[in-house]
């Protein structure tokens, strides 16, 4: 998915990126597949977060956050959300994308992305929690951008 994707835009808290749909990326109708949209939700919460400031971004897990996050000195997310409004589009097209860091705390960090396809219709939309604690010790850190907000 990486060599197809690009950002296309980027603000503190606020980034756009785009994927140019490839055969790797449909399901058997041909068309994107639900779970490169859901990677791309956990992705883009990625990279929202990331563009607050933090360099660690960490790894996603539904299990014990907290333990996992002692273990690997990074930050772990709750599952993604994700609903699926339309098709996202078929090989050839491009799927863009616009994700925020809708808060940004000391522990948590809750980010929201809406997926558009050619047609200009919302294909989907997610939400993605970030457990951000152990994140902020990282010395690679851009510490301009990292005080929390709402």
């Amino acid at each position: 998915m990486a060599a197809t994707l690009r950002v296309t835009g980027a603000e503190p808290g606020r980034v756009n990126f785009e994927l140019d749909i490839k055969k790797e990326h449909t399901n058997r109708l041909k068309i994107i597949h639900g779970g490169t949209i859901a990677s791309m939700v956990d992705l883009g919460g990625s990279l929202a977060v990331a563009s607050r400031g933090l360099y660690a971004t960490g790894v996603s897990t539904d299990l014990n956050g907290k333990r996992y996050a002692t273990q690997l000195q990074s930050h772990v997310s709750n599952p993604t959300e994700v609903t699926y409004l339309n098709s996202g589009g078929k090989v050839g097209d491009v799927l863009k994308a616009v994700v925020t860091c809708d808060k940004f705390g000391k522990t948590l960090a809750y980010t929201s992305i809406q997926f558009t396809n050619s047609k200009g219709e919302v294909a989907a939309r997610g939400s993605h929690t970030k457990y951000v604690a152990l994140a902020w010790k990282e010395p690679k850190n851009i510490v301009e951008e990292l005080s929390p907000r709402p």
